[in-house]
């Protein structure tokens, strides 16, 4: 092994990469690209969560005193942050919201809850405690102990306020996702990561490649359109895409044994549009690469917006608040929704059916300017 002639290989690669602008710049972008999304994505607590409150309490008044209402001071020491408050009257009304995806919970301070926090306090063996009922949305399971968290801090401080220490339950009863757990939450996502991922970066790198080694020229110079070059490519990836889907689907519901309440085969097709969004984002990115090497450059700007900021680990709530408009020009944000809205939920189509829109317009835009652009190289 001779020192020049490594020497020699280095210094060669180093003019390359320098002499690439592209590259260079990668370099350096790339990695503080990384290093801010992943700071501000996981920077936050879940904040901005709906939720509804019912209070039925009726207060305690003693002999001598005023009423009071336990109730009211615990909602005032609620973190409003965490929480969006909506009150209503009627708890039947109040759950509807909740089952319809409006709120993530409905917090309901019974009749007696006041009477019976102090009566219990002043007589251990009094009967009957104070109960507060959360109905929730226990699918997500960090937006639910957000939700519990808040409530259990405002009780506490509420005691602490008052100086006194009744049996105070806390109950909650999911309306969705009752038994949950984080790998039913976390397995809709990552089949939306996935299939987005590769599907994206499989198209372009492949696309890239008959760039460079001159296919795509040759058939651009045949008599076949660019629509039907996109067109074929739509339909080998999306066959192949939803190929995949299903095997990921088998795998999740055979070996991690994940909860589906509603349709499978919603669920599947909801995650085979959204391989047709990748095809055909990884066709429009194709044409700013023109050699393979430039293709990769690509991933983290795929990657990290995807892992990060569509709500597959963490959930959107969680992001800062003036971060989450970035959430929704992320396709994977509405097939993870979609996804985890009929498999933890139970929705169907007419539910989900604005996730449904929205990954169609991503579709047929992406699927337009790729086309577009195909004919702009040809010019």
């Amino acid at each position: 092994m001779k020192l020049y002639r490594i020497m020699a290989v280095s210094r060669r690669v180093f003019q390359d990469v320098v002499n690439d602008k592209r590259t260079l710049a990668m370099l350096f972008i790339a990695p503080i690209f990384a290093m801010t999304v992943f700071g501000l994505a996981f920077s936050g607590d879940v904040e901005d969560v709906n939720v509804i409150i019912v209070n039925q309490d009726q207060g305690f008044a003693p002999p001598m005193g005023n009423t009071t209402y336990l109730s009211k001071t615990i909602i005032s020491h609620l973190d409003t942050k965490v929480v969006n408050i909506k009150y209503m009257d009627n708890p039947t009304t109040a759950r509807q919201e909740v089952v319809d995806g409006k709120a993530y919970a409905l917090i309901l301070f019974p009749e007696n809850f006041t009477e019976n926090a102090v009566l219990k306090s002043r007589n251990s063996s009094y009967p009957d405690s104070a109960e507060i009922m959360i109905q929730g949305d226990d699918s997500i399971t960090n937006i639910k102990n957000a939700i519990l968290k808040t409530v259990s801090d405002a009780v506490s401080e509420t005691m602490t306020d008052e100086g006194i220490s009744p049996s105070l339950k806390i109950i909650s009863d999911p309306v969705y996702g009752e038994d949950a757990e984080f790998i039913d939450f976390f397995v809709p996502g990552i089949l939306a990561f996935v299939v987005f991922l590769l599907t994206t970066l499989l198209t372009l790198i492949t696309f890239v490649g008959e760039r460079s080694n001159g296919t795509l020229e040759r058939v651009l110079a045949s008599p076949v359109t660019e629509g039907e070059i996109v067109a074929g490519y739509a339909l080998t990836f999306g066959l192949l895409g939803m190929i995949q889907v299903a095997f990921l689907l088998l795998v999740a519901i055979v070996f991690f044994n994940i909860m589906i309440v509603g349709n499978v085969l919603l669920a599947f097709l909801t995650v085979a549009l959204l391989a047709l969004v990748s095809l055909s984002l990884g066709i429009l990115l194709s044409s700013m690469a023109k050699r393979p090497e430039q293709a990769i450059q690509f991933i983290p700007f795929v990657v990290l917006p995807t892992f990060l900021l569509s709500g597959i680990f963490w959930p959107i709530q969680a992001i800062p608040q003036w971060l989450r408009p970035l959430s929704y020009l992320v396709p994977p944000t509405y097939a993870v929704d979609a996804c985890r809205a009929v498999m933890l939920k139970g929705w169907g189509l007419d539910r989900i059916w604005p996730d449904i829109l929205i990954l169609l317009i991503f579709a047929v835009l992406f699927l337009a300017m790729a086309t577009w652009s195909l004919k702009r190289g040809k010019k």
